[in-house]
């Protein structure tokens, strides 16, 4: 299987597209160790350094994993960097949708598992937000985007304080496609403001340790935007 490109930053990219084509056709399957850089360095006609640049970058993808002394390994057949170039180009609907099924869980788990510090990061982003406001509690137009920054790093903190690292990193991926949408919505009149109470309501049932009253507070603060956004899409 000989593989031909212009130069040798081409020719890694294609090898990179190779071994994606046959990790999604199945060659290999998850937890199962790869061939070696010398196996697939004369499987595809190329050099070594070639095959171990390729085999980094799917690394950092997070497509396969090394060990020292072992070998390279499966960990994913399915590139994440697709999944989430889906996800950005999902509705507003789509994207509030997952913020439930996800933040909700995390609240939930953040009520049994949080230390006293992720309470401080919520409060902190909290407040940093309220700094931003005009005396109508509006965000100040000129600050819209840092407005945003300050609203994500509070459900962040939610997030990280469930101490679930599969759930922390699926949102740190989806926290871009929640930022998009949220810069978007703040400069739309007819979308609900952000209500510092509802905030409030998430942090105060994480803090008491109620796993139940977070999972209900998380749903009811992300419901309203959802709910005005069925309504601008004429859904029932």
């Amino acid at each position: 299987m000989a593989l031909r490109a212009a130069g040798r930053q081409s020719l890694v990219d294609t090898v990179v597209d190779a071994l994606r084509a046959q990790l999604a056709a199945g060659e290999w399957k998850v937890g199962e160790r790869i061939p070696t850089e010398h196996a697939l360095a004369e499987q595809l006609e190329v050099g070594r350094n070639t095959v171990r640049e390729a085999v980094r970058v799917l690394v950092h993808a997070g497509l396969l994993r090394s060990r020292q002394g072992e070998g390279t390994f499966v960990v994913s057949t399915a590139d994440p960097g697709d999944i989430m170039r889906g996800v950005r180009r999902a509705g507003v609907r789509d994207v509030l949708e997952l913020r439930i099924a996800l933040e909700a869980e995390a609240a939930r788990l953040a009520a049994l598992r949080h230390e006293p510090e992720d309470l401080e990061r919520m409060r902190a982003a909290l407040d940093a937000q309220v700094a931003l406001e005009d005396a109508d509690g509006e965000p100040l137009e000129s600050t819209l985007e840092l407005y945003a920054d300050h609203d994500i790093a509070f459900h962040k903190a939610v997030v990280e304080a469930a101490h679930n690292t599969a759930l922390t990193a699926t949102y740190e991926w989806f926290s871009s496609s929640v930022r998009e949408t949220l810069v978007s919505s703040l400069g739309d009149r007819e979308m609900p403001r952000i209500l510092h109470g509802d905030h409030r309501a998430v942090l105060e049932a994480i803090a008491s340790g109620d796993a139940e009253a977070a999972d209900r507070a998380t749903r009811a603060l992300l419901e309203k935007p959802k709910r005005a956004v069925e309504a601008l899409l004429g859904d029932r």
